[in-house]
């Protein structure tokens, strides 16, 4: 039994609306000098689902599901902040109100909260709809071990995981993950100075590291381990520190990028220990996944 402080974490609301793609360039412009004219964030995805392949889709950033944000700058900061993977999202307008789903990442840059629904409420669901999320998870805790410090986590969630061999032991908390990926090939959002929010890329232009590190089977939803990285305070390397976070978005042509991983929990004193496990996805634990 893992027990936590959420007892004490305050339940707030915070809301945002479907947004719609934007375009600021008719080209992308690939590592390769190539362009391309397909889709990229925002929107509602309808094909895209977690669970699914990060790599091997015709477009760049690829956000499965709902995107929402808000226009005024710092509401949207307030949402992306708040806001926490695994926290209920409901739909307050529209056709499709009433109906509930799930926080499921975060998009750094476009400033997105990417939220789960099951098709039959996408279909009702159009852009400039309000989803309501009840905020939970920041300033989460493990009792016993603060070396160990938690982002953008909801504790239910957190607890749910213990089904696919999360535990403490001696100590140490054990995480299960898919993937085990190395800090030379981690990219676009290093150097940001909070983790509360946002996401960073696996950089994905080698091929070689690709099928090293076998990335082709990343899945959105999947729970990876950042070795050597200290994500307490921003996105940096420290020899001996673990970071683990959610892939949240697709695979990218942009020279630098790649699937997205929004953090969950990083330690630099050897508190967190990555165990390899084929159903270590956010989607099992919510019910998206059988």
């Amino acid at each position: 039994m893992i027990k936590t402080n959420k007892e004490r974490l305050p339940i707030i609301s915070v809301i945002g609306e479907i947004a719609m793609p934007i375009r600021r360039f008719p080209y992308t412009i690939s590592h390769e000098g190539e362009l391309y004219s397909f889709p990229g964030t925002g929107g509602i995805t309808y094909n895209v689902k977690v669970g699914d392949k990060a790599f091997g889709w015709v477009g760049d950033h690829i956000e499965p599901g709902v995107s929402i944000k808000l226009k005024d700058e710092n509401e949207n900061r307030a949402l992306n902040t708040y806001a926490c993977i695994g926290n209920e999202a409901i739909v307050v307008s529209g056709d499709a109100k009433g109906n509930k789903g799930y926080v499921t990442g975060k998009h750094g840059g476009i400033e997105h909260i990417l939220v789960y629904f099951p098709d039959n409420v996408l279909e009702k669901l159009v852009i400039g709809d309000k989803i309501q999320i009840k905020a939970r998870g920041q300033g989460l805790k493990i009792e016993g071990l603060d070396d160990v410090i938690f982002y953008n986590l909801d504790p239910e969630l957190l607890e749910r995981m213990v089904e696919i061999g999360l535990k403490v032991k001696n100590g140490i908390l054990h995480f299960p993950v898919t993937h085990i990926i190395p800090p030379a090939i981690m990219g676009s959002g290093l150097g940001s100075i909070a983790t509360s929010s946002g996401d960073y890329d696996i950089t994905t232009q080698d091929k070689e590291s690709i099928k090293k590190y076998g990335l082709e089977d990343l899945r959105f939803g999947d729970i990876v381990a950042l070795i050597d990285t200290d994500n307490r305070y921003g996105r940096c390397l420290k020899k001996g520190a673990i970071s683990i976070g959610v892939v949240v978005h697709s695979n990218c042509v942009i020279a630098g990028h790649g699937p997205g991983v929004t953090t969950i929990a990083t330690s630099v004193n050897g508190k967190i220990k990555p165990i390899k496990n084929k159903k270590a996805n956010i989607g099992y634990c919510l019910g998206i996944l059988e």
